[in-house]
This record gives C-alpha cells, structure tokens and sequence, in this order.
C-alpha cells in the first residue's frame, strides 16, 4: 500500500532531482491540489492510502513541474491579494511583489474611477474593486485571450468592473481619476536571463518592455493627459533598477508629488505621480 507520505517524499525526490526551485513546497502544493489534503488532514493521518489514479494524475503533474511549467499554469490558480484568480498562459503569472501597486492605489482610489492598463488577468482592477468602493472600474488589454481569463476571474469573483480590448489608450473613451498600470517592461536584451518559467512558459507580450524596458512607460505617460482627470493619479509598477529613469518620465510630462515605493527586498517597485493641470 503506497500511503500520502510515500507519494509525498516521492514528489520531493523528483523535484529536488530536476533542481526545481522551492521543489518540496512545490511537491506539497500538487499534493493538496491532487488529493484534496490540507496539512492538518495530512499530518493526522499520513499513513493513509494514496487513491491509484490520484497517484498516477500526481506524477504527471510533477512531469509537467519537471518541465518548467509554472505550478500556477499546472493548477490553474493563483492566490493575490487574498483572492484565489484563474491563470494560465496567457497571462502573466500575478507576483507578490504587484501588491504593492494595489495597496498605494487603494489609499486614494475611494470612491474614484479607476483604469488599468495592460490588465493581462485583471488581478489589479479587479482586487481594487472588491476592496474598496470606486465609482468606475476598467481593464484593458490588447490581448484577446488574456481579456479571456480576466473576464473568467471577473465573474469567479463578481467583481463590478469592465474589461475592453485596446491596445493601450486606443479604445479608451472615458477619462479617469486613476491610472494603475503594471506594463512589460523586461528589457529584450534581459529575456534569455529569465528563469525557464517565465521565459518558455508566460506570455512573450507581457515581458518584453522592447531595448531598455521603457517603451511602455513612454507612451502611457505620453497620452496619459488625455485620459486622467484634473489633479489624477498615476500609479506604475516597475523593475527594480527603473524607478529614477521612470520618475524622470513622470516629471518631465508635468507630474508632481513623483514617489517611488519599494519592496520587501528594499528594491524599487512601483512609482507614482499626481498630474499637475
């Protein structure tokens, strides 16, 4: 009889053996999704008897880790800002890292219109609106299929927002008191740098911020006046060494009170403004 902590030390080994990063968290987090176990319920009785088909479905899904599939891909969840959202790959795998964007918008998006632009899986506007009240809230895409999974997240969390195909502001009609916006902004050099993960397995349209990262940055900031209201707000997320060359983009278009945000790691992670006009 092969029991749960057999399978389980099994899916460390081969993990561990393909040098997969965090393997024995990863082997755990395919164990729950296979057999319906919570740590409590696995620790109480690990002698239990793995179900045959559960094992064998078990060790096609740690193939597939093998493979550097990203284990969101794998379960098609993933957890952000308290919210369990629907991923695969089409979009951008949400980061940890992005909810520092959505903790400074939502210290002044009460009540006001929001836009987010490059919505990829709507973890953003779609976070922002179940947190707090906002009188408008929109994402926008260019791409079809991740407008598909941000409209599959919209109705998993009954979240009141609207989602738009545009390729930036190309189909935005309204104008907002917030613009959110975590852009691609990998430089095209760094792509081949990226982990196996991220580089084979999310979407090329999401990463590439073209020769220096920036490019996205320019043209959002560049319409941007068009699209925010009097006094608005603009709220970037960024890589960590971009915020002077991002900061500088906002101050130059007519932004004030230009801040950067860090992270848990002390990096630089998102830069904000207030448009002066």
């Amino acid at each position: 009889m092969l029991t749960l902590e057999q399978v389980l030390r099994e899916g460390k080994e081969v993990l561990n053996a393909a040098s997969i990063e965090e393997a024995d968290l990863d082997a755990w987090y395919l164990l729950e999704y296979c057999f319906g176990v919570t740590r409590a319920t696995y620790y109480m009785d690990m002698n239990a008897a793995a179900d045959p088909e559960k094992y064998q479905w078990y060790l096609s899904l740690l193939e597939k880790r093998k493979e550097r599939i990203p284990l969101s891909q794998i379960t098609n969840s993933r957890d952000f800002y308290g919210f369990e959202f629907y991923v695969n790959e089409n979009v951008l795998t949400p980061r940890q890292e992005t909810e520092i964007l959505v903790e400074e918008a939502l210290k002044i998006c009460e009540n006001k219109s929001v836009l987010d632009v490059c919505t990829g899986s709507g973890c953003i506007i779609i976070s922002l609106s179940k947190c707090t009240t906002l009188s408008k809230a929109c994402g926008v895409d260019i791409s079809e299929k991740a407008l598909e999974v941000a409209n599959k997240n919209k109705q998993l969390l009954e979240a009141d927002v609207t989602l738009l195909q545009s390729d930036l502001f190309s189909n935005v009609t309204d104008t907002f008191d917030v613009i959110v916006s975590n852009p691609p902004y990998i430089p095209t050099k760094d792509i081949d740098e990226l982990m196996p993960e991220v580089r084979l397995h999310e979407p090329m349209l999401a990463l590439d911020g073209t020769e220096d990262g920036l490019e996205f940055y320019r043209k959002i900031v560049k319409a941007s006046h068009q699209y925010l209201n009097k006094t608005g707000t603009i709220i970037f997320e960024i890589g960590y060494d971009q915020g002077e060359a991002v900061s500088t983009l906002l101050k130059e278009a007519g932004y004030i009170d230009v801040k950067v945000i860090k992270d848990l790691t002390g990096r630089d992670r998102v830069v904000s403004g207030r448009l002066l006009q």
